[in-house]
């Protein structure tokens, strides 16, 4: 049995995180002894989906249906397969920014890097794309999707 501080502690969350999604109920099933919240391994697992879905960018709401899904069993592995391939698709999405994001960064690094080095950045501001390093380009032609 774990406490609720090392719950808090292993997830790096709140005590009162953990309280707020009790309150919201995400956790039906959790144990108390004289009023003290204990938490078991199914417990562990039930934290690691609920935050895995939370970084994914699922709301507490949709977080909530989907353990009402599970309570409900087997009737409804159809819903939570299709919430999790929706899931899945937002998050290959969110990386595709985030790689554009990126090399828009990495460009810019190499940019000011170069003005740092020169000055001034007045000749980097006319510099043709192919005048760059290879890899600069890349970034370049990514980030501004050519």
């Amino acid at each position: 049995m774990y406490t609720i501080g090392q719950i808090a502690e292993k997830f790096d969350l709140s005590i009162s995180t953990i309280r707020y999604y009790d309150k919201e109920g995400l956790l039906p099933n959790i144990k108390r002894k004289n009023g003290i919240r204990q938490f078991d391994d199914q417990d562990l697992e039930v934290f690691l989906v609920i935050e895995c879905l939370k970084k994914s960018g699922m709301q507490i709401k949709e977080i909530k249906q989907f353990l009402l899904w599970v309570d409900e069993g087997n009737s409804t592995l159809n819903k939570r397969l299709e919430m999790f391939k929706n899931q899945k698709q937002k998050v290959l999405n969110q990386i595709k920014e985030l790689e554009s994001t990126l090399n828009l960064i990495n460009y810019k690094c190499w940019y000011y890097g170069e003005a740092v080095k020169q000055g001034t950045d007045e000749n980097l501001k006319t510099l043709p794309v192919l005048s760059m390093p290879k890899e600069i380009q890349n970034y370049y032609k990514k980030a501004h999707k050519i």
